[in-house]
């Protein structure tokens, strides 16, 4: 039971921190390893709060995914860029940001892009969870 749990889990995992780093090449021109950790997290995480607010709405489901991606992204540059200094992205130019590693604008994008990402997730881990079981 939980062997395929984490499988299913590791597959989705895998799916979101190979589209995080796909989004980043398109969008910026290059991503970074570490990237593949995030990505990989904040689909999942974007998966679940889809799945738990799914009678909310739009509004709450792309602002309770925003806020989590940012937090996520938040997290992660304290440590990959602050704290290990692999300088991976520095918002600190941007309008509104916190220490360099998020900024408002980002944060309305993830929101956006989650509402994308919540239909993509359920599709996948519908199909990752035939095939394991």
């Amino acid at each position: 039971m939980y062997r395929k749990r984490f499988g299913c889990f590791l597959l989705l995992f895998c799916m979101g921190g190979f589209c995080y780093n796909l989004i980043e090449i398109l969008w910026r021109g290059y991503s970074h390893w570490s990237m593949f950790f995030v990505g990989g997290s904040c689909f999942h995480l974007i998966g679940r709060i889809g799945n738990r607010l799914r009678s909310r709405g739009a509004l709450a489901v792309g602002s309770a995914c925003a806020l989590a991606v940012t937090a996520v992204e938040y997290i992660s540059g304290l440590v990959v860029n602050l704290r290990l200094k692999l300088n991976v992205w520095d918002y600190s130019h941007m309008f509104a940001n916190l220490h360099g590693q998020v900024c408002l604008l980002y944060t309305v994008l993830w929101g956006f892009l989650s509402l994308l990402a919540v239909p993509i997730y359920r599709f996948a881990e519908q199909k990752v969870r035939l095939m394991i079981h």
